[in-house]
């Protein structure tokens, strides 16, 4: 038997060497079928084979991982990418650039951009939010005045410097902040009877203890909606067209319950079911059974007015949806924290042709 098990290893060895000398990416080879192939078979193995088998495997992926490396470090010169090329320089002589197949679209900007366009198709605009902005409109626009206990929640990062009004300019930990300026610049849509519709993506940035489901920077997606005799099963029937549009599902399992948010009254968070372990509960949901998927309401008066906007005639709803657990959600990713890592094993599982 082991001499048969040697052998299994020997033929894989001689077929992955070769394959390697062929293919342009060749770090690929260490997610080869074959390889893997090969460790599915030591489950299968009686106790006193697998250890032997386990190790040969190991070994062999390690000779691949060297044979990789060498010829990246043989193949990849330093450059200095800033520099031009020159006019008159034969294209012989320029530098090897990488070929831009070996590389991807960040999970997270391929996902904003179908959410985009999802929400486009809906009737939304789509405005790019802000990484810099004031205490107005992190706070004082958003029904959050000087003193307001609420504002103790929101830890945020502050600098150095300052706004006209003196205060500190801060890194927003919301795409709320452009909710003020949104209701601004569609202003004259309500006039011409046309509602205000737009959502804004962005990134945020919190002081989070971090943890599988929790990192201090990720993206959200903030929506608004204002026109005539809005209704709280308005903004229901929004937020599932659209999940359903984006996860492919003809149905979904959601639920709400009561909240506080200062901007929105009444205010609800926004849950789906937990797909990691079909709502029994674990430690992605906190056993639950249920993952937080956004916070929502109806516009509180005191917003509209901020805008300028009459209160008593008009009304709206908000959300602000996590871009990063939607995605963890549809790819099945169990940490958040990779999307930011910069590891590529984790960033080559979305590239061209892959199955996510």
């Amino acid at each position: 038997m082991k001499e048969k098990l040697e052998k299994e290893v020997s033929s894989v060895r001689e077929t992955l060497t070769k394959k390697l000398s062929e293919i342009q990416d060749k770090r690929s080879i260490l997610r080869a079928p074959e390889l893997r192939a090969l460790y599915d078979r030591i489950s299968d193995l009686e106790p006193q084979d697998k250890a032997a088998f386990g190790q040969a495997v190991n070994a062999l992926k390690n000779e691949l991982t060297s044979l990789v490396n060498s010829d990246e470090q043989e193949t990849l010169e330093p450059i200095d990418v800033t520099a031009p090329f020159g006019v008159n320089v034969k294209e012989a002589n320029r530098h090897k650039l990488l070929s831009p197949s070996l590389g991807s679209i960040h999970p997270i900007s391929s996902e904003l951009k179908l959410i985009s366009e999802i929400f486009l198709s809906m009737g939304f605009n789509v405005v790019e939010s802000r990484e810099i902005d004031d205490d107005f409109h992190m706070f004082s626009s958003l029904n959050f005045p000087e003193g307001h206990p609420a504002r103790d929640d929101y830890d945020t990062f502050m600098l150095d410097q300052k706004d006209d009004a003196g205060r500190p300019l801060i890194a927003p930990a919301h795409t709320s902040t452009m909710q003020n300026r949104i209701l601004h610049q569609y202003s004259n849509n309500l006039e011409k009877g046309m509602p205000i519709a737009a959502v804004i993506p962005g990134r945020v940035f919190r002081n989070e203890d971090l943890d599988a489901r929790h990192e201090h920077t990720f993206y959200q997606v903030e929506g608004i909606y204002v026109s005539e005799s809005v209704s709280i099963g308005n903004l229901i029937a929004t937020l599932k067209t659209f999940l359903m549009s984006y996860f492919g599902k003809d149905s979904l399992e959601v639920k709400t319950q009561p909240f506080y948010f200062p901007f929105t009254e009444p205010s609800l968070e926004f849950s789906m079911s937990c797909p990691f372990c079909d709502n029994k509960g674990c430690r992605i949901c906190s056993y639950s059974g249920w993952i937080e998927l956004l916070g929502c309401g109806v516009i509180h008066p005191n917003v509209l007015k901020a805008a300028n906007i009459d209160s008593a005639r008009y009304s709206g709803y908000a959300w602000g949806m996590g871009v990063d657990r939607l995605i963890m959600m549809k790819k099945g990713v169990e940490d958040v924290r990779l999307f930011h890592s910069g590891r590529l094993e984790f960033l080559r599982q979305f590239s061209p042709g892959d199955s996510k």
